[in-house]
């Protein structure tokens, strides 16, 4: 069974650009100079293409000169669903606002977090004290946060956070956060002021893959950098490798901790920015089918490159489980089947033959292998020192804001948006295959898209 129904394959290159007609006619948007993915129309609109220029991107940002001393401090607002202690939207606000620790000094982030807008105020807020100490307004709508109070955009950059807070579920089990939402609204800003900025939206797109998809045509259509997904690929790795570019890798299995449709993107994120890489790029995905306990194992069991790179994964891992302070015994997938009895599993076949294994196992850490077709293996653990669980500031957030910074002062996207189109796919069938209790077919998600040479994950 397919999860949709002819709906609009995505596809992106590098070094192309094209601008999109636009879903409005007449309507004209200014834009300042940067690289800007594009889109190109197929007949029938159902098979309409995306081509991105994200290594091209890439490229213009490494290239881009210092601003001089005199250029304005570019401004961003953002929009959040809560803020208190250990939420997203307070890791994020207290960087922009305090600054954070890279390259061995205090970061001060090149860019002013000027305005807020925050759906929810909870018990334990933050979002009023750290507003008033920092003399930052929380506005009571997101056009307000964007315009400043006045009729136009008055901002750079916008950055979404739509995570933690009361939202409801659907039948699913998935949180409906208001991500879509809140990014519709802001569109809307744009286009009323007929010029975009640099966006960034935290962790998946939505929960509906038409909505994803559409979000990531505005971005095209309306000309603005669109930045998203987990902090997983941009945080430290140990040790520090990368694939090589072009690699001709077979398969790639990620092993991680945590919930259905909260944690999942982080760990398919892990894989996806490392098997983005191979040789071809990437050509989006054509099934995928989820598994829990004795039959994710049974499963497994019939996959030997995938055992093989299971154990690989966890032998990355710090937190094992132990007994009297050890592993019961040898890391194999044996021990494994036995260790982990109830983890389970997304397996994902891609649209080239390539596969991508998601094991969701007690290890409270995110590991990865790959397998090149000689049979080499390569693996990390990318580095996710959660509060109260190996660190106190959650430093895997600094890339990011990072990164964010960078989009908003050059106007460029470090890397492609697709990568987090693509593994909110993953996450969607995913969730919909533990739904239905079989496997889904996935025709709408050929997302092709190609990526630099540069990785931008922390080395400093």
């Amino acid at each position: 069974m397919a999860m949709r129904t002819s709906p609009p394959r995505i596809l992106s290159k590098r070094g192309q650009c094209q601008s999109a007609p636009s879903r409005q006619p007449g309507l004209k948007l200014e834009s300042e100079n940067f690289q800007l993915p594009s889109i190109m129309t197929s007949s029938p609109l159902s098979r309409r293409r995306f081509i991105a220029t994200g290594a091209t991107a890439a490229a213009g940002l490494a290239l881009t000169p210092l601003r001089a001393a005199t250029t304005p401090r570019k401004r961003i607002a953002l929009i959040g669903t809560e803020v208190r202690t250990h939420s997203h939207a307070q890791h994020f606000i207290d960087r922009f606002l305090v600054g954070y620790g890279w390259e061995g000094e205090w970061r001060k982030p090149e860019v002013d977090l000027v305005s807020l807008y925050i759906d929810q105020f909870p018990e334990g807020d933050l979002a009023r004290s750290t507003a008033a100490r920092h003399g930052v307004p929380i506005h009571s709508t997101i056009a307000e946060a964007l315009t400043l109070g006045t009729s136009k955009l008055a901002v750079d950059g916008v950055v979404i956070i739509g995570e933690h807070g009361k939202y409801p579920k659907n039948a699913k089990g998935q949180m409906l956060y208001p991500r879509y939402k809140f990014f519709k609204e802001v569109v809307k800003v744009f286009e009323a002021s007929g010029r975009g900025v640099p966006v960034f939206n935290d962790k998946h797109l939505s929960t509906d893959w038409r909505e994803c998809v559409e979000m990531v045509e505005d971005a095209r259509r309306l000309k603005f950098p669109f930045q998203a997904g987990s902090s997983l690929p941009v945080t430290r790795r140990f040790p520090a490798i990368d694939l090589p570019h072009d690699t001709p890798l077979a398969e790639s299995v990620c092993v991680a901790y945590g919930g259905m449709d909260s944690y999942d993107i982080h760990g398919l994120e892990t894989a996806q920015c490392m098997s983005e890489r191979r040789r071809g790029g990437e050509v989006g995905i054509r099934r995928v089918l989820a598994l829990k306990g004795e039959a994710m194992w049974k499963h497994a069991a019939g996959l030997p490159d995938t055992q093989r790179l299971l154990v690989a994964a966890l032998t990355r891992s710090h937190n094992l489980p132990v007994k009297d302070g050890y592993p019961t015994g040898a890391v194999t997938f044996d021990w494994a089947r036995e260790t982990f009895p109830e983890g389970w599993a997304y397996f994902i076949e891609h649209r080239d033959g390539f596969r991508t294994t998601l094991f969701m196992l007690s290890v409270r850490d995110f590991n990865y292998a790959g397998l090149t077709k000689n049979g080499k293996i390569l693996s990390c653990q990318m580095y996710l020192p959660m509060p109260t669980w190996g660190s106190s500031t959650a430093d895997f957030f600094s890339p990011q804001i990072h990164h964010i910074e960078r989009m908003v002062v050059n106007r460029v996207q470090p890397y492609p948006v697709e990568r987090t189109l693509l593994t909110s796919g993953m996450t969607l069938a995913g969730v919909e295959s533990f739904h239905r209790g079989a496997a889904v077919d996935t025709p709408e998600m050929e997302v092709r898209y190609s990526v630099p040479n540069e990785s931008w994950f922390w080395k400093g």
